[in-house]
């Protein structure tokens, strides 16, 4: 694998740092320094950590940075339910974003398994 850039998931998660972004703006203003900071270093915090731990060049780092997006990846999925639950997100916004976030999380346990057996980059 010569990138990270090259990686599915890392696509998918640039995604969804967009498209969580674009459902920011309907958050209420008092929020911009609560929940809607945390959604966006959480979302953030995924396709961040993929090309950082590629970028370390070892497996067992790779697999560490993975694991961090993984986690972030799991903090964003509750925190859209929250945002879902106090009205701030609608049911379609919530479900476009919930979707392609399970999917996320599939694929990087899938990538983390994987690196349990494959040689990481050249």
């Amino acid at each position: 694998m010569e990138s990270h850039k090259n990686l599915i998931v890392w696509q998918k998660s640039i995604d969804l740092v967009k498209l969580v972004y674009s459902t920011m703006h309907a958050f209420p203003h008092e929020e911009l320094f609560g929940l809607v900071s945390q959604i966006k270093r959480a979302v953030v915090s995924i396709p961040s950590n993929i090309a950082e731990g590629f970028g370390r060049g070892s497996k067992k780092e790779c697999k560490r940075f993975i694991h961090i997006a993984l986690g972030s990846a799991i903090e964003l999925d509750t925190q859209i339910i929250i945002s879902k639950e106090l009205g701030f997100l609608g049911e379609e916004e919530y479900r476009i974003i919930n979707s392609l976030l399970l999917e996320i999380k599939k694929m990087l346990k899938s990538l983390i398994r994987s690196l349990n057996t494959e040689s990481l980059v050249n």
